[in-house]
């Protein structure tokens, strides 16, 4: 089994004892990505689209970083603070990922760091 750490300056470091990513065969185990920008590590904003956009492009980067793109994830999982928002997640999320999506779970939590609205973490495959 080869276990590679994946790690890139164009998402927001690690601020905790993990990973940005693994990658064990061809199969990445993304971590969960809060709308951090990566240069200042601070919130995008507090408008709910720009955070799960931020989240997205901060997804798109690791998933790069490991060899792969966000259309590679077999596996998305969103957690939101507030799910009546979960329209504007599908909305958002269809720029970003072409047909066929992935499986998802949406998960309604009382809170994320930095009091973010949105986090996502997934499971992707490279070829």
């Amino acid at each position: 089994m080869a276990k590679t750490i994946i790690a890139t300056d164009k998402a927001p470091k690690a601020i905790g004892t993990y990973s940005q990513a693994v990658k064990v065969d061809n199969t990445v185990y993304l971590s969960g990505q809060i709308p951090l920008v990566p240069s200042s590590m601070e919130l995008i904003s507090e408008d709910f689209s720009a955070q799960v956009r931020q989240v997205f492009d901060n997804l798109t980067a690791v998933c790069e970083a490991s060899g792969g793109s966000l259309n590679d994830i077999v596996k998305l999982n969103i957690f939101l603070l507030d799910l009546s928002h979960f329209a504007t997640v599908n909305e958002i999320m269809a720029e970003y990922f072409q047909q066929p999506y992935p499986a998802r779970a949406a998960i309604g939590v009382a809170a994320l760091p930095k009091a973010a609205q949105v986090e996502m973490d997934g499971i992707l495959v490279t070829e």
